[in-house]
């Protein structure tokens, strides 16, 4: 049985099973890695981090997806 993990995204709290990277969690969420930004605690995450961040229970993250559009 896998364990599970509340993280905050964006306000709302998420249920997820762990272990559980950034990427992982960036690509379950359908979300293309190049064009989103992810703050963490409040701690703005580099891109290239992204496969080697393990989340935790009671993260908080803020994700923004970049759209383009003219």
């Amino acid at each position: 049985m896998a364990l599970r993990m509340i993280i905050t995204i964006n306000g709302q709290n998420r249920e997820f099973d762990a272990p559980l990277t950034l990427a992982k969690l960036v690509e379950d969420l359908g979300l293309p890695p190049r064009k989103v930004a992810v703050e963490r605690n409040r701690e703005i995450v580099p891109k290239s981090t992204y496969a080697h961040i393990a989340l935790n229970d009671g993260d908080t993250l803020e994700i923004v997806h970049f759209v383009g559009g003219g």
